[in-house]
């Protein structure tokens, strides 16, 4: 798992973590429903971790919400310069 501290990954942390509170989960439950390690989802929490597309569809269907609300709003310009380079 790449550690990519931006913008965006604290914008999908957050919204992980909202879901997560709003489900009534810890930390521990989650991991225990992903297979994801409580540290990684402490990570992603953060915003010091971006989660792959699979990550972000176990971490949606552990808590009963879609992808679509995890990723709801994030756009490009919340992304590093250099990584909008690379792929544009």
């Amino acid at each position: 798992m790449p550690r990519v501290s931006s913008a965006a990954a604290a914008y999908v942390g957050a919204r992980i973590r909202a879901a997560r509170l709003k489900d009534s989960r810890t930390h521990d439950e989650l991991a225990a429903l992903t297979g994801i390690d409580s540290s990684n989802i402490r990570s992603y929490e953060s915003g010091r971790a971006m989660p792959s597309v699979f990550t972000v569809v176990r971490i949606a269907d552990a808590l009963g919400t879609t992808p679509g609300e995890l990723l709801d709003g994030l756009s490009a310009d919340l992304f590093p310069a250099e990584a909008v380079r690379r792929i544009g």
